[in-house]
């Protein structure tokens, strides 16, 4: 593979990856912007099922771990993305030769490859806490898991079997596709 489509490879990649984590970001400020305290906004019936204060807490702690990995993810891709360009673009060099030697220094494909995958675990993560999150406001909307809500089981039981599935085929095909 020729080092031109090799680095144009990699910056659609890292565009798909800042792409979705913007999507999953703005999920996020959407989730964080909800008020779980908010008695009135509550399909829980029974109230011995009515969640503690600290599923609400963890609640806004998942949220706050999800957006903290998903902008450490795309600040990472972002910046790969970034170093690639100043790399291949020749007006660039031409100003600025010692900053081009020392970018394109650091810029192999052993580096580029590390740097994707600590994205891509960055978006693995955010993802994962997502998840987390929204078993908490499945908990606070509907009750507890340990009241034993039919309901609740049936919005989560779906999210914690397809999610982790669809995280597992995503790190195979992106370890697949840098072992290659």
């Amino acid at each position: 593979m020729s080092s031109s489509s090799f680095t144009s490879l990699h910056i659609t990649a890292l565009d798909a990856i800042v792409n979705v984590n913007s999507l999953f970001t703005l999920a996020v400020f959407v989730g964080l912007s909800w008020n779980p305290n908010d008695s009135s906004n509550n399909l829980n019936p029974d109230p011995a099922c009515s969640p503690t204060a600290a599923i609400a807490e963890n609640l806004v702690a998942f949220h706050v771990y999800s957006f903290s990995s998903f902008l450490f993810s795309s600040l990472v891709a972002l910046a790969l993305k970034q170093a690639i360009r100043l790399s291949r673009d020749h007006r660039f060099s031409i100003h600025y030769p010692a900053a081009v030697e020392f970018i394109a220094a650091r810029i192999n494909r052993s580096a580029l490859r590390a740097g994707m995958l600590v994205s891509g675990a960055g978006s693995v993560v955010g993802c994962t806490f997502l998840m987390l999150a929204l078993v908490n406001v499945v908990q606070i909307k509907l009750g507890t898991l340990a009241c034993g809500s039919s309901h609740a089981y049936a919005a989560v039981v779906p999210l914690v079997i397809l999610v982790p599935i669809a995280l597992l085929i995503y790190v195979s095909v992106v370890v697949y596709a840098f072992t290659r």
